[in-house]
């Protein structure tokens, strides 16, 4: 398993002004709520699952699972 930044550099650089923006905040969502605070709790759940592989809620992060 690999937690990694999404490969399009422009789109990881646009949700990073994101998060800064929103005090570190899921800049996708439109509440703040603490799991919304990045890295989010649905995403750390989908970490957790061995099958699970694919970007977070924004695609700030990409899991892949292979080693």
């Amino acid at each position: 398993m690999k937690v990694s930044f999404n490969t399009d550099e422009e789109m990881v650089k646009t949700i990073k002004e994101g998060l800064k923006r929103t005090g570190g905040y899921c800049p996708c969502r439109f509440e703040k709520k603490e799991e919304y605070k990045c890295m989010c709790e649905e995403f750390k759940s989908q970490i957790a699952d061995p099958n699970y592989e694919g970007f977070c809620h924004c695609m700030l992060y990409y899991k892949s699972n292979e080693d």
